[in-house]
């Protein structure tokens, strides 16, 4: 079911204990597919935000002010002690809003989550006009070029021949690799699963084994011939890892609301 409220959009399907979903910077609801379709039938309520990445005041533009979203939401729809499960910057939101404001987190789910180092387009989109150049670069984040489909490659083209929208990508960027976390992470205390492609060129594996040695409570699991998006890659095996991970942890700590 797709709500929108004021200045919130969002899915939302099923009832139970909230799993709250953020897609990368690049990325979209339609990334967490298998999730949406698996987890509402096993009593978890799953809510996938929109990111207002493209609406936000270009001052405004920041994974600050993503996060502040996300916080905003959250208590809303009084929604507490959620599972805040990120790929690329929405892991980074996830960190940070598990810094933030802890009371709102239950646990985390990072998958190829930025905050310590990731590649990315530099300073700008170079040949942004050349459609077989982004076509390259959007099918080298997988380690199956295939999953880049020829929907996906025309969305990001557009995306960054859009000025506007150019630039506002450009900024969420450059702010999230200022944040780097690694000062913070000892500090955060929730149950943490790291799901990572073996293969992923944008965060690579060394990212997953720092992420894993800086957070006291983390478990990490690979995944071997994926990417950057291991839920879109290999949805099936991602889900059985996750779904075994969820069902370790104790979630009767508190009633539920919405």
């Amino acid at each position: 079911m797709f709500i929108k409220k004021q200045d919130f959009s969002y899915i939302k399907e099923g009832t139970g204990h909230p799993l709250i979903l953020l897609h990368g910077l690049m990325g979209g609801l339609s990334n967490f597919n298998a999730l949406l379709e698996f987890f509402p039938k096993k009593g978890y309520k799953v809510i996938i935000p929109v990111l207002p990445i493209y609406k936000m005041p270009l001052l405004l533009t920041n994974i600050f002010s993503l996060s502040k979203y996300i916080i905003q939401l959250l208590i809303k729809i009084r929604i507490q002690k959620a599972t805040l499960i990120g790929n690329s910057l929405g892991g980074h939101i996830a960190l940070i809003i598990a810094k933030k404001r802890n009371d709102l987190v239950h646990s985390l789910v990072l998958t190829g989550s930025s905050g310590l180092f990731e590649k990315s387009f530099g300073e700008a989109f170079p040949k942004r006009e050349n459609y077989e150049y982004i076509k390259k670069k959007s099918q080298e984040v997988f380690y199956d070029p295939k999953i880049a489909t020829k929907e996906l490659v025309d969305e990001v083209f557009n995306i960054v021949n859009d000025k506007k929208k150019g630039i506002k990508i450009l900024y969420i960027a450059k702010s999230a690799m200022k944040d780097n976390m690694s000062k913070d992470l000892s500090i955060i205390q929730q149950p943490i699963c790291l799901i990572w492609g073996k293969q992923d060129p944008v965060t690579p594996p060394i990212v997953a084994q720092e992420f894993h040695r800086l957070l006291p409570h983390s478990e990490l699991y690979w995944i071997d011939k994926c990417g950057h998006v291991p839920m879109m890659e290999h949805p099936k095996i991602f889900v059985t890892i996750l779904e075994k991970w969820l069902s370790k942890l104790d979630f009767n700590y508190e009633k539920f609301f919405c």
